[in-house]
């Protein structure tokens, strides 16, 4: 089962999302809320912590996650504060019930990462990619456009043939046609 836990969060975060099954996890901590109190309606236990991307909206909550549960973080960047254990491009990782594989996709970001199940067609965009066709920015650091563009293409081509659900990093996640979303966000992205 996917968790919003940060959906009706008024402050400024990333959405958490709580993935439970074999592999209990996060993707994302957010920021600005208490995230242990809204875990522990659901959990008892956090086996991983996957952060998309390490902007201070996703991972502020990070600390928190790692005392009380004692939890690793995943991410790219091995080397960030924020990241204990890095994922390489096309690395396969568990999350719920399914294997999820890591997609590099620099351009909001230049840690940034999205994760999709081919077998059940779900996709974790960060802030790739949105609701609607919109796309990251690109004025913050690490940011870069035609970089963003590439990342777009490649989520774009992996996840054609069989995209089910887009849970992005912020506003809704996607259940209908959620390819009609990215293959928006990459026309829009392209004409910048």
């Amino acid at each position: 089962m996917i968790r919003n836990l940060a959906r009706d969060v008024q402050a400024f975060t990333s959405n958490v999302f709580l993935v439970t099954g074999e592999t209990t996890a996060l993707v994302d901590a957010g920021a600005n809320f208490d995230l242990l109190a809204r875990l522990s309606e659901h959990v008892d236990d956090l086996d991983r912590l996957y952060l998309t991307h390490t902007h201070p909206d996703h991972v502020k909550n990070v600390g928190a996650a790692r005392e009380a549960f004692d939890v690793e973080t995943w991410g790219y960047d091995a080397d960030s504060d924020y990241v204990d254990n890095g994922i390489a491009d096309g690395e396969t990782v568990p999350l719920g019930d399914d294997e999820y594989e890591a997609l590099y996709t620099p351009g909001h970001a230049a840690d940034h990462l999205c994760f999709y199940a081919a077998e059940t067609g779900v996709c974790f965009a960060g802030d790739l990619v949105f609701a609607n066709g919109g796309f990251g920015r690109t004025d913050l650091e690490g940011g870069d456009r035609p970089t963003l563009v590439e990342s777009i293409e490649y989520l774009h081509e992996t996840v054609e043939d069989g995209l089910s659900a887009l849970h992005v990093g912020h506003g809704p996640s996607v259940t209908e046609r959620p390819l009609d979303d990215v293959e928006i966000a990459l026309r829009s992205s392209q004409m910048g």
